[in-house]
């Protein structure tokens, strides 16, 4: 598919068929990179996004276990430190 280059202010944009951004799972915020001599549009992604899904796939699978156990405690961690 072609498309026009057209001007938006100072810069230059395009316009992405929503059939595109369907297939592409581009939402309202992209990450844009230049690879070479391409223009790279990428979904933008979040800190920590999928976190959750995999704690509760880490869960399921019973590794989600604490590991302070197996660090073992001082008596400063018993008497001093306050949880």
């Amino acid at each position: 598919m072609k498309a026009k280059i057209v001007k938006i202010g100072n810069s230059r944009g395009i316009r992405i068929p929503r059939l595109f951004l369907e297939q592409t799972g581009l939402g309202d915020e992209v990450e844009i990179v230049v690879v070479d001599d391409q223009i790279v549009i990428k979904p933008s992604k979040t800190p920590r996004q999928g976190w959750a899904e995999q704690f509760q796939e880490m869960a399921r699978q019973g590794d989600d276990n604490l590991l302070i156990d197996e660090l073992g405690m001082t008596d400063w961690d018993e008497e001093e430190w306050g949880w």
